[in-house]
């Protein structure tokens, strides 16, 4: 049993449970350029480095994108070093419409406040092509409503200690109509044990 689920780790790494879910559902394929938008040191994206995915990224943290710079050498060497970049999320690089999925895991909830986290959908918005899709996993008073403290505008006292920008269902909804997008699933939040919510957030960028 150890041998079977250390092999899954090395082929799968530490991957968001959520971003797995996609690719077994065929969101996301070979096919497709991915972008990982807060990459980290890639948790998200070793399976697709080692199944010949197209993958780029962005993390303000220079010690992160050169360890996935690192990671992608090993596991994909055809993918240039620039295709992960130090950058934050909203003044991203990458071009307009050149990518067919953004990945942000557990990212938008350190915006400083609502017009940062304006910033970074619009500037993932702006770096999918049509018809592609964006998946967010992000901190949400959903689930827990009243139970957080208020620092100011969406910025709260998490129970679990943290300081978080969080959002709620009727903002997300909001967010999808003013994008001129569709949820590809409800939108679906995890209570953990009464300390934070976790809310999954995927939306598909109208059709040329």
């Amino acid at each position: 049993m150890k041998g079977s689920s250390g092999a899954l780790a090395a082929q799968f790494g530490d991957i968001d449970i959520y971003v797995f879910d996609q690719l077994l559902r065929g969101r996301i394929s070979p096919d497709m350029t991915v972008l990982d938008a807060g990459c980290g040191t890639g948790r998200n994206i070793i399976y697709m480095l080692r199944s010949g995915y197209h993958v780029c990224g962005v993390d303000e943290n220079p010690k992160a994108v050169d360890t996935v710079r690192r990671l992608a050498a090993e596991l994909a060497p055809d993918i240039a070093p620039d295709a992960f970049r130090v950058e934050a999320v909203e003044t991203m690089t990458f071009a307009d419409d050149s990518v067919d999925v953004v990945i942000s895991s557990a990212v938008l909830h350190f915006a400083r406040d609502e017009a940062h986290f304006r910033a970074m959908v619009r500037s993932m918005w702006r770096v999918l092509r049509p018809g592609g899709m964006l998946f967010c996993r992000l901190a949400s008073t959903i689930g827990m409503e009243g139970q957080f403290r208020q620092i100011e505008g969406r910025r709260y006292s998490v129970p679990d200690g943290t300081e978080r920008f969080l959002v709620d269902a009727p903002m997300l909804e909001e967010l999808t109509r003013l994008l001129e997008g569709e949820l590809l699933d409800p939108l679906k939040t995890s209570v953990v044990q009464n300390l934070r919510c976790m809310t999954t957030w995927v939306v598909r960028k109208p059709s040329a």
